[in-house]
C-alpha cells in the first residue's frame, strides 16, 4: 500500500473542498517589493540556498495579487510537506512487516490517523488551495494522485474520484511542472523564497527541476493575470447577483 498517504489527503481535498468564496483581501503592505521597469537592471540576492533575481511586477497591483496568492502556497504547503514525511515513515515502517493482514493492519491505522488530522482543514481549502495542494502533492511525493489511486485502488475509481474532483474545477490527474507552467513556477517562486526567508521549512522535491535556471528563462517576471481575471469575474457575477 505504497503512498497511501499522498492520496489520502488529496482525496479528502478533492472531495470535499470547501467552495468558499476566492474574494480574500488584497490589502497588502507592499512597501518592501520593488517592480521594475523594462531596461532596468535586474540584480540577485546571494544566500545559502541559491540565486534568486529580484522579481519583476508590472505595477503595484501586481504585487498585491502575488502576495495573495502567496498566502495560499503557505497554507497548502504543510500539508503536502507532512504528507511526504508521513508517506516516507510508513514505508519504512511496511519494508519491516512481513505480514499481509499486520501491513493493512498498520496501514488502516495511519489512514484513520491521517483522517482525524487533516480533514477538518482541508475541508476549509478554498478551490485555489485546493489546486495548489494537488500539485504540491505531486512535487513531494512524485506521482499524480491519479497515478497513486489507479494503483492501489483500481483504474475505475480512479476515474470516479477525478469525476468528483472535476466538479470543483480540480484534477486528481494535475502535475507539477514549474518550467512550464505559470501557475507552477508562482508556487515554486513563493517556495523558493519562503525557504530562504525561513518562513517555510525545507523539504526538496521528489521531481526534477532546476529552478534557477527556470527562473533565468522567465526573467523573474510575475506573471497574476489569470488571478486578475478570477478575481475580475467572480465581482462581476457577485454585483449581477446582487441586482437582482
Amino acid at each position: 500500500m505504497k503512498k497511501l498517504l499522498g492520496i489520502y489527503l488529496v482525496l479528502i481535498s478533492a472531495i470535499s473542498f470547501s467552495q468558499k468564496k476566492e474574494l480574500d483581501s488584497l490589502q497588502y503592505n507592499i512597501a518592501d517589493y520593488v517592480f521594475v521597469n523594462p531596461g532596468d537592471t535586474l540584480t540577485v540576492e546571494l544566500n545559502e540556498f541559491s540565486l534568486l533575481p529580484k522579481q519583476k511586477f508590472k505595477s503595484r497591483n501586481d504585487i498585491r495579487y502575488y502576495l495573495w496568492f502567496r498566502r495560499k502556497v503557505y497554507k497548502a504547503y504543510p500539508f503536502a510537506q507532512i504528507a511526504s514525511k508521513r508517506l516516507d515513515s510508513l514505508n519504512v515502517r511496511l519494508e519491516k512487516i512481513k505480514s499481509k493482514s499486520k501491513r493493512r493492519k498498520y496501514t488502516k491505522l495511519v489512514q484513520n490517523f491521517i483522517e482525524g488530522e487533516f480533514t477538518d482543514q482541508i475541508k476549509k481549502m478554498t478551490t485555489t488551495e485546493g489546486r495548489i495542494l494537488i500539485k504540491l502533492i505531486h512535487r513531494q511525493t512524485g506521482e499524480t494522485a491519479f497515478q497513486n489511486i489507479k494503483v492501489l485502488r483500481s483504474g475505475w475509481k480512479a476515474f470516479w474520484y477525478n469525476t468528483t474532483a472535476n466538479v470543483f474545477n480540480l484534477s486528481l490527474k494535475t502535475e507539477y511542472h514549474p518550467e512550464s507552467d505559470n501557475e507552477d513556477f508562482l508556487i515554486e517562486d513563493v517556495l523558493q523564497r519562503a525557504f530562504q526567508d525561513d518562513k517555510l521549512k525545507v523539504q526538496a522535491s521528489k521531481l526534477t527541476f532546476n529552478f534557477n535556471e527556470i527562473i533565468a528563462v522567465r526573467k523573474a517576471v510575475i506573471d497574476v493575470e489569470d488571478y486578475k481575471l478570477m478575481f475580475a469575474k467572480i465581482r462581476k457575477k457577485k454585483k449581477r447577483k446582487n441586482n437582482n
